[in-house]
Formats: C-alpha cells, sequence, structure tokens
C-alpha cells in the first residue's frame, strides 16, 4: 500500500505561482493518523524566488480569528528549506498527496517546488483530491478539533473525514 498523505497549505494567493506560508501534512493508514508534519515558511523568501501575493488573499488573512492570523507571523523557515524538510519527511515518491481541490494545495506545492529549483517528493498520477470525496459523500460531517485555518490542525481534520468517508464507503485498502 503508498503512503496516504492529506496535505494542507496556508497561502498568501489562491492561484498557482502563490506565495506559502504554511504546510501542515499527515500520514494515515485508513484507519489513524500515523505521523504528522508542520513548518511555517517566511514569506518574503518566497517572494525572492519568485512567488506572488495576491492582495485580496491578504485582505482576507487579516479579516481572521488571531489564532490563524498570528501563526503565519510567527518566525519561520526559508522556503527551500521547508521543502527539503517536506520531502524528508514523506520520505518516498510513492506517496498519494491528497489535497482540498484538485486545483489547489498540491498545485501551489508543486509551483514551489518549481520556484525553489526542488522536484516534489510525489509523482503528479498520486495526485488526490480530498474536495471530490467530500463532495461526493456529503451526509459524512466533518469533525473539527483543531483550529480551523492552521495547517497542521486542516490537515488532520481532513485526513480523519476522509477515513470516515472511506469507511462509510467500505472503502478497502486506502
Amino acid at each position: 500500500m503508498k503512503t496516504q498523505i492529506m496535505l494542507d497549505l496556508e497561502t498568501l494567493g489562491a492561484r498557482p505561482g502563490s506565495v506559502v506560508v504554511a504546510i501542515g501534512a499527515v500520514k494515515f493508514d485508513g484507519e489513524k493518523i500515523t505521523d504528522e508534519f508542520y513548518v511555517r515558511i517566511n514569506a518574503a523568501s518566497c517572494v525572492q524566488l519568485g512567488l506572488q501575493m495576491d492582495p485580496e488573499t491578504v485582505m482576507w488573512w487579516l479579516q481572521q480569528a488571531d489564532g490563524p492570523r498570528l501563526e503565519i507571523t510567527k518566525p519561520a523557515a526559508n522556503l527551500s528549506v521547508a521543502l527539503l524538510q517536506f520531502s524528508a519527511w514523506v520520505g518516498t515518491d510513492e506517496a498519494e498527496m491528497w489535497g482540498n481541490g484538485a486545483a489547489f494545495d498540491n498545485v501551489l506545492l508543486v509551483e514551489a517546488y518549481s520556484a525553489a529549483g526542488q522536484k516534489p517528493p510525489w509523482d503528479f498520477w498520486n495526485d488526490r483530491c480530498y474536495r471530490t470525496m467530500k463532495n461526493l459523500c456529503p451526509q459524512v460531517i466533518m469533525q473539527r478539533e483543531g483550529v480551523h485555518h492552521h495547517a497542521q490542525y486542516d490537515a488532520r481534520d481532513q485526513a480523519l473525514h476522509l477515513m470516515a468517508i472511506f469507511r462509510r464507503a467500505r472503502c478497502a485498502d486506502v
């Protein structure tokens, strides 16, 4: 079975090429979360590599609760270093990478890897879309346990929700 990873990003834009300010991810085996990863990323290091900020997204962040908004202003790693750390944590190119939207988390992170001159730690054919799964099974309600708009907590909550969807659908060998 391939390694299953739920990815969540906090960004300063909603399109490929946007600044990434946090990466949260969890590994899961279909029954439980087996490992977690979290890193804050210095926005200036992203801009130096050509990633961009969207003013509307920045304004959206300014309207969020103090907890998640202040979290992305704490001391953070350089983008290149954060991506190396994430790649080391993933540990295999056989990972299936789940993101919340076919055109969001995975795509934005691949663009960040490209800007940093690095290769993502998963192959494109292993991209998976959590948003599609939750829309196919809306009767399975997400139970939030962590802080909303915090990449680590969102990744954890999304993985737990996806596993509940799998159980409901009786999916085998996830």
